[in-house]
C-alpha cells in the first residue's frame, strides 16, 4: 500500500497550508484526516465546504451528528466514528445512549433520532434509491422533504471523508483515542 503524506501546516502544498494552520489554531492540533487530505488541497477544501453547508441545514447539532455517525458506521470509517463520537458527546452534548447505539448499530432510545439514523443508513445501503416505506417512515417521524435532501448532503460529505480515509489509511489521532472504534470484521 502506498503511504500518503501526513502533512503539517509547513509541509502541505501551498493551497492547504493556511487551512491546516487555521485548523491547528482552532483545535490545538491537526486531525490526521485533514493532514492526509492536504495531499489534494481541492479535496480538503471540498470536505470543509460540504461540512460548512451541512452545518447550515435545518437539523439540530445532535441530529447532524446522528447522520454523520450513522453514515460513518455504515461505511466502516474508524477515524470518523472516533472523531464524531467525541464531537457528539463533548461538543454537542448528545446523550451517551444515542452515541453508543449509533456506534453499536442498536436501536436509539429516541424514536425520531432512530428514524433519522435508519434513513441515513438506508440512503447509504441503497445508494440513494430510497422511496416508498423508508421515505414514508422518515416523513412520518416528523422530518420533511427538505430534510431528506439535507440527509443526502450529509451522506455526500461523509462519503467523501470515509472513502478518503479508507484510501489513505488514516489513523485515529490520540485526541480521539477515548472514542476509538473498530469496524466489524
Amino acid at each position: 500500500m502506498s503511504e500518503f503524506t501526513l502533512h503539517t501546516p509547513d509541509s502541505a502544498p501551498e493551497p492547504a497550508r493556511a487551512i491546516l494552520r487555521d485548523v491547528q489554531k482552532k483545535l490545538g492540533f491537526v486531525p490526521n484526516m485533514y493532514a492526509n487530505l492536504a495531499n489534494a488541497p481541492a479535496t480538503l477544501e471540498a470536505y470543509l465546504g460540504l461540512s460548512a453547508q451541512f452545518d447550515k441545514t435545518s437539523f439540530t447539532p445532535v441530529e447532524r451528528q446522528v447522520v454523520i455517525l450513522a453514515v460513518s458506521v455504515e461505511n466502516g470509517c474508524e477515524f470518523c466514528v472516533a472523531a464524531h463520537s467525541l464531537i457528539a458527546r463533548k461538543m454537542v452534548k448528545a446523550p451517551d445512549a444515542v452515541v453508543d447505539a449509533l456506534r453499536n448499530r442498536t436501536p436509539l432510545p429516541d424514536a425520531r433520532l432512530q428514524a433519522l439514523a435508519v434513513f441515513a443508513r438506508t440512503m447509504v445501503k441503497e445508494r440513494g434509491w430510497v422511496t416508498g416505506a423508508p421515505l414514508e417512515a422518515f416523513l412520518k417521524a416528523g422530518f420533511t422533504h427538505q430534510q431528506a435532501l439535507e440527509v443526502v448532503l450529509g451522506v455526500t460529505m461523509k462519503t467523501l471523508s470515509n472513502y478518503s480515509n479508507h484510501l489513505m489509511g488514516t489513523t485515529t489521532n490520540a485526541e480521539f483515542s477515548s472514542e476509538a472504534w473498530k469496524r466489524p470484521a
